[in-house]
């Protein structure tokens, strides 16, 4: 068994389906995702390929390859924060 592997058997469902929707966030970059679940790109990559269907998974893809604010190196100097500042609404609204 792999480190891998072994990573992506110690997430709880919860946390499992926080790392998914990290993943499909435009704005959270990979070391994010690596920062809060030790899970290296190619880490989330294969979680993503074993938790997504096939064409899921080919939509992810072609949607996060080359996209700059996946990857902290390549993100604008102006991008400081990971999520959009409508994102998280208040219910108090």
């Amino acid at each position: 068994m792999t480190a891998s592997n072994e990573n992506q058997q110690a997430f709880n469902a919860a946390e499992l389906s926080r790392i998914i929707e990290m993943a499909w966030e435009d704005r959270t970059p990979f070391e994010a995702i690596e920062a809060q679940f030790n899970l290296s790109e190619t880490e989330v990559i294969q979680l993503m390929r074993k938790s997504l269907k096939d064409r899921s998974f080919r939509l992810w893809r072609q949607r996060t390859s080359g996209r700059a604010t996946k990857h902290q190196k390549l993100r604008p100097k102006d991008v400081l924060r990971a999520y959009c500042p409508t994102q998280y609404k208040s219910k108090n609204k």
